[in-house]
C-alpha cells in the first residue's frame, strides 16, 4: 500500500484563479529550469492524490460543466495516497462564476462522508463549511460516486506571496472501482510525456511568469480531468 501524505491545516476557503495549461516533458524540464529563484517545490514534494468525484446517474454536473457556464460547480472527495477508513480525507465543493474559482473544503474521514451523501447530515458538522456542503448534499440527494481522477502532483510556492503553481505528471482516470481505498491505478488521460500545469493566484499573473509561459511557448488550454474522462465515455473509448 502507498504511504499517505497528510496535509495539515489544510485551507478551508480559497478564492482565486485557476489557469491550466497542457505541456510535454521537454517544456516541464524548461519551465523547472526557470522557476529557479522564484518559487519553491512545497514540503511535500511529489504527492500522488486522487478525487472522486460525485455526480447525478445521468451526469447533471459534467454535463453543465462542459457546456462552459459562466457558473458550474463540482463536488469531489480527495485523498493523498490511498486512503482508509481512518485516514484523512477531504470534501471539496469547487464553485466556478466569470473565471474566479470558489472552494469549501472540509476534513473528514470515508465513512462520515458516506453517512453525510445518504442524508445523514446531522451531527456533520456546525460550522459555516460543513453547513455549506450539508445544504449541496441536501439539495442533490441522487449522487453517487462518477469518477476517479488521479495524478502525481509536485507544487510550488512564492514566499510571502499568493502563487500557487502545480505540475500534474502521469493524470489518469476510472469509472469503475470508485473507492479511494482500492488502489492509485487508472487510465491515462494524455498521451505519454504530457503533464498539466495550474498557475493559481488571487490577482493578476506576475510579468516575470508571463515572459517564462511566452518563452517556453506554454499556452493556456480549458482542459478538465474529469470533463476529459466523461468524454472518453461518451465516444466509448474507456477499457473495460
Amino acid at each position: 500500500m502507498e504511504k499517505t501524505t497528510v496535509v495539515i491545516n489544510p485551507i478551508a476557503v480559497m478564492k482565486r484563479y485557476e489557469l491550466k495549461y497542457i505541456i510535454t516533458k521537454e517544456q516541464e524540464v524548461f519551465l523547472k529550469r526557470r522557476l529557479r529563484g522564484h518559487l519553491y517545490v512545497d514540503e511535500f514534494g511529489k504527492t500522488s492524490i486522487a478525487s472522486l468525484y460525485y455526480d447525478t446517474p445521468d451526469y447533471k454536473f459534467i454535463r453543465m460543466s462542459n457546456e462552459k457556464p459562466m457558473f458550474k460547480e463540482k463536488l469531489r472527495l480527495r485523498s493523498y495516497g490511498i486512503a482508509d477508513d481512518n485516514s484523512p480525507v477531504f470534501l471539496e465543493l469547487k464553485r466556478k462564476a466569470y473565471g474566479i474559482v470558489y472552494k469549501r473544503r472540509i476534513k473528514s474521514t470515508i465513512p462520515e462522508i458516506e453517512d453525510l451523501l445518504d442524508g445523514e447530515t446531522e451531527g456533520f458538522g456546525d460550522n459555516q463549511i460543513s453547513r455549506e456542503l450539508s445544504y449541496f448534499v441536501t439539495q442533490n440527494p441522487n449522487l453517487v460516486p462518477a469518477c476517479l481522477i488521479i495524478y502525481d502532483r509536485t507544487a510550488y510556492y512564492e514566499p510571502n506571496g499568493d502563487l500557487r503553481l502545480t505540475i500534474d505528471n502521469n493524470p489518469r482516470f476510472r469509472m469503475d472501482e470508485l473507492d479511494l481505498r482500492v488502489s492509485m491505478d487508472g487510465e491515462p488521460l494524455l498521451p505519454e510525456g504530457y503533464s498539466i500545469l495550474e498557475v493559481k493566484v488571487q490577482g493578476a499573473m506576475p510579468l516575470w511568469l508571463s515572459g517564462i509561459l511566452d518563452e517556453g511557448r506554454i499556452f493556456k488550454s480549458s482542459f478538465s480531468k474529469y470533463g476529459e474522462a466523461y468524454n472518453r465515455l461518451l465516444t466509448g473509448s474507456i477499457r473495460r
